[in-house]
Parts: structure tokens; sequence; C-alpha cells
């Protein structure tokens, strides 16, 4: 043991100063316990509310719907009632107008759409018969299963068994797809009624969620997130609506000009599908090469309304879209696609609709809440782009990059 020159007693430092406090060491055990049980509840949490996401989509489906669409409205009810319009009164004129938008589309579409569900057998056999020239590398599969079959019946017949006929049933598809478009009209009709007693009630549960805020830095803050939250997702899917609508004007009339029947039919489905990403644009191709090729003799002249859906749509997603959605909406291309094939998986079509919109929602929230930012970031696109439009929304001019090589 050392002692210092007034007879002090110093510690050894091989022993005792470098020892761990046996409190403090408990300490850090119990918080390292504590940290590693928050992560096991916030997976079971997190694991519980997926779960009764897809077990409850019928139920949430029309609440989802109805706040993403009280979200897109509500900046249009304040602007009408600062004008002198109340929010019930606008809130039932808004609903009424959509309402009769929906009423318009399934009525001149009803029609089209069930003659070619009708005929959707024969369009399959048609569009196969046109192109078995290109299918001739399945031939020597086809003779395989041609000359299994012939020796299950020559067994058969031996056997003195009856043969069986395997005949595909398609009766049920009819009832099911009736089944189908009834499930979604009244989600439709319930989150429409919804959105109107949550636009009609005005300011009420803006108030309710700065009142729950126990500072009043923290009700700053949640007034600013339901505000930002309210712009991002207004802007965002008014932008986006504009935006399919010019694309289905212009799938429409470039159909019309290469003579295929329904461009009307064809122009609003494009502006439906591309609604849901990735997969919108899939489907409305392959449905108008397969009707393409019933319509038209020639194959290749055919290939050429397709090919017409699918350059337009290309267009729209790589330069219309970035141009006039803007950069602050910019969202991560692999965010986006994650998010939209987890939403199908999750709720199907439905899913693939409201996934953007609420990855909007998300994205909004991380910006507003300093823990989040750097997950804000992750979802957002270049992040060179996104300074620049912050600071030109603050009023700055931002600073010029040098394209020069250095």
């Amino acid at each position: 043991m050392a002692t210092s020159e007034t007879g002090d007693r110093l510690p050894d430092t091989a022993t005792e100063a470098d020892l761990p406090d046996p409190a403090l060491e408990l300490a850090e055990n119990r918080l390292s316990e504590l940290r590693k049980i928050r992560r096991l509840m916030l997976c079971s949490f997190l694991l519980a509310a997926f779960t009764a996401t897809y077990f409850a989509r019928d139920v949430l489906l029309p609440i989802v719907l109805a706040i993403l669409l009280t979200l897109t409205l509500r900046p249009l009810v304040r602007g009408l009632q600062r004008i002198g319009i109340p929010p019930g009164f606008s809130a039932v004129l808004l609903m009424l107008a959509i309402g009769l938008g929906f009423a318009i589309a399934g009525y001149f579409l009803s029609g089209p759409i069930g003659e070619m569900a009708a005929r959707a057998p024969q369009i399959g056999s048609e569009v196969q018969s046109k192109l078995a020239g290109l299918m001739d590398r399945f031939a020597s599969i086809q003779e395989v299963g041609k000359q299994v079959t012939e020796m299950a019946d020559a067994a058969g017949a031996t056997d003195g068994e009856e043969k069986v006929e395997v005949v595909v049933d398609q009766s049920g598809l009819i009832p099911e797809a009736v089944g189908s478009v009834a499930s979604i009209t009244s989600s439709l009709v319930a989150a429409m009624i919804l959105t109107l007693f949550l636009l009609a009630s005005g300011d009420f549960y803006h108030r309710r969620i700065v009142e729950a805020s126990p500072k009043l830095h923290d009700k700053k803050r949640a007034l600013t997130i339901v505000r930002d939250v309210e712009k991002q997702i207004s802007r965002y899917l008014a932008a986006i609506t504009m935006i399919n609508a010019g694309l289905g004007l212009a799938i429409g009339v470039a159909l019309w000009i290469l003579g295929l029947p329904m461009p009307h039919v064809w122009g609003t489905l494009a502006f439906l599908l591309n609604f849901m990403p990735f997969i919108g644009a899939i489907i409305g191709t392959a449905a108008v090469g397969a009707f393409a090729l019933v319509s038209f003799d020639s194959v290749p002249y055919a290939l050429l309304a397709p090919l017409s859906y699918f350059a337009l749509t290309t267009i729209e997603g790589n330069f219309v879209t970035p141009m006039l959605v803007g950069r602050r909406l910019e969202l991560n291309i692999v965010s986006v696609f994650v998010t939209v094939a987890f939403w199908i998986w999750l709720w199907g079509v439905p899913g693939a609709v409201l996934a953007v919109p609420f990855l909007v929602v998300v994205k909004a929230i991380c910006d507003n809440v300093p823990s989040l930012k750097a997950f804000g970031s992750f979802l957002s696109g270049d992040p060179a782009m996104r300074t620049d439009d912050q600071a030109a929304e603050n009023g700055h001019r931002p600073e010029k990059r040098s394209t020069r090589p250095a």
C-alpha cells in the first residue's frame, strides 16, 4: 500500500482504483437487461400488431382509408371554412362529389368490364392460339404430357376401370368476382361515411391531440406534425391524381389512334391502375396486350398497343411524376417497393393502393421527430436534392455545385 508525503493512504492503482464499483456494475447489468426486455416487448408488439392487422383487415381497411381521405381533404375544408362555409356543409359537398364520381365511373365501366369478364375464357383461348408460334419451346413438354395421358388411359382400359375426366369449373369465378366487388363497395361506403364525420368535426381531434400533450413544446410539436402530415399527403395525392388523369387521357388517345376498341375504358382503367405502383402498369400492359391480340389480326400490329401503354407509363414514372410531385415528396425506390410488397401481402389490392400514401405519412412524421429523422432520411430520395429543396423553401438560394472534375 502506497503512502503520500503527509502520511495519507493512497489506493493501489493495480488493485483498487481500477476495480469497478459493484453498485455501478449491478446498475449497468440491470440497464442492459431492461434494454433487452424493451426490445423483446417491441418485437412482440409489432408481431401482434401485424397479426391483428392481417386478420382485422375488413374492419381496419375502411378506417385507414377514411383517415387518409380526411388528411387529404382537411386543408380544403379548412380553406372553405375561412370563406364562411361550415365544415359540416363542405364535408357533405365533398363526399357527394366523390360518391357521384364513383357512381359515374361504375356506370360507364360496369358494362364493358362485365362483357370482357364474360368473354375471358374465349379471349384466353384466342390469345393462346395467336401466340402458338411463340410457344414452340413448350412443344416437347406438351408431347411428354400427352404420352403420359395416353399411357394412363391405356392402363385404365386394361384394368377395366373408368377413365376420369378432369374438367376445370369456371362457374365459381363470376360469383367470386361479384363478392369481391360487393366487399370493396361496402368498404368504400363505410370509409366515406366515416370521412364525413371526421371532416364535419372540424378541428376537434386536433384540439384533443394538443390537449393530450403535457408540455407546451410537445403541444406545438404535435400540432406541427399533424399539419405537416395533412399538407404532405394532400399535396401528394392531389399531384398523383392529376398525373394519373393525364396518363389515362394519353393512353386512351394512343389506343384510339391505334384503333383498339373501347379506348375510353382502357384510359379509365389506366387512371385507376396507376394508383398501384409497379403492379398497376404490369396488369394494364398485360390486359391491353391480351385484348389487342384478340382485336387485331396482325400480331406485330397488336403488340403496338401494350408497347404504347408500357412506354407511356415508363415516361410518367421516370420523368413526369418526379418533376410534378417535387423533391420534398420524393421517396426512396427501395422503400417504396418493400412497402408495396408488404402491404400487398398483408391486404392484397387495397394494400397496394394504400402503401405509398401510408409511406408518405410515416415520412412526414419522421421528418418532424428528431429521434426518427435518420429513418426519414432513409425513406427519402437524393439527400443533395432534398437539401436544395429545403433551402429554396426557406428563402435561401442553394449553393451551386461545380460539375467540373477536380
